[in-house]
């Protein structure tokens, strides 16, 4: 199963730090989770970037999720 960490805001609806989910792509991943956690938005996961087993991903849909992979949320940040 792969470890789904959520950022401190997702956590304020979720009431925990992270999940295991079973998933083999991103898509099937955001599925289970919003299933698990109705509160969480499922645009604001595509408004957000994710590390998958400590790699930086923007544009994740098509990404594979191993069985021990982790997944990290990150809010993109403006630079300047």
């Amino acid at each position: 199963m792969a470890r789904v960490v959520f950022s401190s805001e997702q956590q304020r609806l979720t009431q925990e730090a992270e999940c295991d989910v079973v998933a083999s792509t991103y898509r099937q991943l955001i599925d289970a989770v919003i299933t698990r956690y109705p509160r969480l938005d499922r645009d604001d996961f595509m408004r957000m970037a994710i590390a998958i087993d400590g790699e930086i991903i923007h544009e994740p849909l098509l990404e594979t999720v191993g069985d021990n992979s982790e997944v990290h949320f990150f809010h993109f940040i403006a630079g300047g």
